[in-house]
């Protein structure tokens, strides 16, 4: 069975509202994107955004309506989210 997707939204889940903010700045700043610390919460999720749409053109990733599946291993060395994501992510 080959491995399957991971949905953003389900991850986002995972971490919980509370800890949201700085998982999202925490995978921008993974993503490389400078000043994510600083960024205006509106700002984060727009740059968030705008990340899953790059993995969406980089082949690494699809769009789902307001959902992105991210292929297998695509979070690989972001250590933010490895507490959760499960053996089958």
């Amino acid at each position: 069975m080959s491995p399957h997707p991971l949905s953003w939204r389900a991850l986002e889940t995972r971490v919980g509202l509370d800890a949201l903010p700085d998982f999202h700045r925490a995978f921008l700043a993974w993503r490389g994107v400078e000043g994510a610390a600083e960024m205006p919460l509106r700002r984060v999720g727009q740059r968030v955004e705008a990340e899953l749409n790059r993995l969406v053109q980089a082949g690494r990733a699809s769009r789902d309506g307001d959902d992105w599946q991210l292929w297998p291993g695509v979070l690989a060395g972001f250590d933010a989210a490895q507490p959760y994501l499960s053996s089958e992510d």
